[in-house]
């Protein structure tokens, strides 16, 4: 596709972000099930219930301007993606790996915020108000997803310090 207006830009974008909620269904159980931390665990559950409804939001999104939901392969979900896969593949010790897919998921919301944001500034430009709405939704579940990974980073990190410093001394 051509990106030769805003409009085309736009959908440029949705169809991205489309790419990425689709990768993110299939990486969401994966993180899951490697994950140790029960309370990971139950983010990443929780998470792929949102993403689910994030892919019908931009299918709404689609609609509602006309267009079939298409995605064009978003490379950057690809690379985040295999990023959290070489934590999975090469963590050893069960803390260290949480503390990865905390950092790899983290990754990946800062990149869906920004999608998302963007997103929504076009829809905003455009006139497409109803969609300001739908994909401000979206944003803000992704920005509290950030909040919760957050919390359980500083949780987890503080743990396997002190695990690290019993560890030394």
């Amino acid at each position: 596709m051509k990106i030769n207006s805003l409009d085309k830009l736009f959908e440029h974008e949705l169809e991205d972000l489309l790419s990425a909620e689709q990768q993110l269904l299939e990486a969401l159980p994966l993180m899951e099930q490697a994950a140790n931390d029960p309370e990971l665990k139950a983010a990443f559950r929780n998470h792929l219930k949102q993403t689910k409804a994030h892919i019908t939001r931009l299918e709404k999104a689609f609609k509602a301007l006309g267009l079939e939901p298409k995605a064009h392969t978003c490379k950057g979900m690809q690379g985040l993606i295999k990023e959290g896969d070489e934590i999975i593949k090469n963590a050893t010790d069960p803390a260290v790996m949480d503390a990865g897919l905390i950092g790899a998921a983290q990754r990946v919301e800062h990149y869906e915020i920004a999608g998302y944001g963007t997103a929504r500034a076009h829809a905003e430009t455009l006139g497409h108000m109803e969609l300001v709405d739908l994909l401000q939704t979206t944003l803000d579940e992704e920005g509290d997803a950030n909040k919760l990974l957050t919390q359980l980073a500083e949780g987890r990190m503080t743990f396997a310090g002190a695990n690290e410093k019993a560890l030394t001394h």
